[in-house]
């Protein structure tokens, strides 16, 4: 079976949304002086690699146990986006040739290239999902999009951001994944022919709005 990992690792001084939790990991027993290891994580709920539930935006929405677990497990359809310039909309036209291969059960991720920019200020430059697009691929019956980016709306820092792909995605029940990375690595043709599956399982966190996972795609040899 061939893996492709899809996840950024999670360390101290890692990059988070502005304003998040920051990602801390202390040693709080070892071996020498315990005769065991153990460590102390702190972290927010949408801390590097992760997907939010309909919670994280939409009253009374979905936490991440009440969402099936099927539902983080499905066939991958990679859009190739990474043409797009910083803060540049992806459109529905952009996404449209990919029609005839999504629905339900179908994880829809969204390849900008923006991952080799973790951990910079050009990270937050990442180009973005238009409303009108999001209102579309959730009419075809997908249900979780992903992205190789901090966020599938446009960051801005000055207060007049709109978060468009999350109303429209979480609203309509869905889940979205955000920084995932090695998208590119999907890109031959296998996810076209569903030979890859993607994983996204959260943590069985009570309650919460969105979990850090272990994202990955695997192949059948």
């Amino acid at each position: 079976m061939q893996i492709v990992d899809l996840s950024h690792s999670l360390k101290p001084g890692m990059q988070t949304y502005p304003g998040d939790p920051t990602f801390t990991s202390s040693c709080v027993a070892s071996i020498e002086n315990d005769g065991y290891a153990v460590r102390a994580l702190a972290l927010g709920s949408h801390t590097g690699t992760h997907v939010d539930a309909p919670s994280h935006f939409i009253p009374g929405g979905s936490t991440i146990v009440q969402i099936p677990l099927t539902t983080f497990i499905g066939r991958a359809l990679v859009s190739d986006v990474s043409h797009k310039a910083p803060r540049e909309a992806i459109t529905w036209a952009d996404l449209a040739q990919h029609v005839p291969q999504m629905g339900a059960g179908t994880i829809l991720l969204l390849c900008t290239g923006w991952a080799r920019y973790w951990g910079t200020d050009r990270y937050l430059e990442h180009p973005f999902l238009e409303r009108a697009a999001a209102e579309r691929i959730m009419a075809t019956g997908v249900r979780v999009v992903g992205i190789d980016a901090l966020s599938p709306d446009e960051t801005r820092l000055d207060g007049t951001g709109t978060f468009g792909a999350h109303e429209v995605i979480l609203g309509a029940g869905g889940v979205i994944a955000e920084n995932l990375v090695n998208l590119e690595a999907l890109l031959d043709g296998a996810a076209a022919d569903s030979n890859y599956l993607v994983h996204l399982v959260p943590l069985k966190i009570d309650g919460s709005d969105g979990s850090p996972v272990r994202a990955f795609a695997s192949k059948s040899n």
